[in-house]
């Protein structure tokens, strides 16, 4: 099965795709779709979108998962990140893909086994779990691989429980 894994923000979307057959993942792509800051947010978002539309073009995803974000105090940044992730979804659902949704949290859980990990832990696990020599240039790319491996784990623990 493919999965891709999404980042959503206003200024760098990450992407990253792996295969998981028999429980062994394969890193297939990843990579941060970029807006210019001076850029106004509909075409950030447009840009955002259209990009993502093409990566899944490209790869043929079966499913999707994306990080939510964690909000805190800013409410003008989570408007902002709503907007991209509404942006993801349609890219997604113009395809007829399912999206699942996972906290920070949650993601860092699946892949350090610690909820709350830093970036460089989370990017080394990455490294590790898919067998890459290094981690993705982008740290938004390699979240958003730890966003895919989140959502191959999640759906062996659920199939353990259908199991029971």
């Amino acid at each position: 099965m493919r999965i891709i894994g999404i980042d959503p923000g206003t200024l760098a979307l990450g992407y990253g795709m792996i295969d998981e057959a028999s429980g062994e993942l394969t890193h297939v792509d990843c990579g941060a779709l970029i807006a210019p800051t001076g850029m106004p947010m509909a075409e950030r978002l447009y840009n955002m979108y259209t990009g993502l539309r093409d990566v899944i073009a490209r790869f043929e995803p079966e499913e999707a998962a994306i990080e939510e974000p964690f909000v805190a105090k800013n409410a003008r940044s989570a408007l902002a990140v709503g907007q991209a992730i509404g942006a993801v979804t349609v890219a997604i659902a113009e395809r007829g893909i399912p999206l699942h949704r996972y906290t920070p949290a949650q993601v860092k859980q699946a892949v350090t086994s610690y909820g709350r990990s830093d970036k460089e832990q989370v990017a080394d696990m990455v490294c590790i779990l898919l067998g890459l020599p290094e981690p993705p240039r982008s740290s938004d790319a390699a979240d958003a691989l730890a966003v895919a491996i989140c959502h191959v784990q999640a759906k062996f623990l659920a199939s353990l429980e259908a199991d029971n």
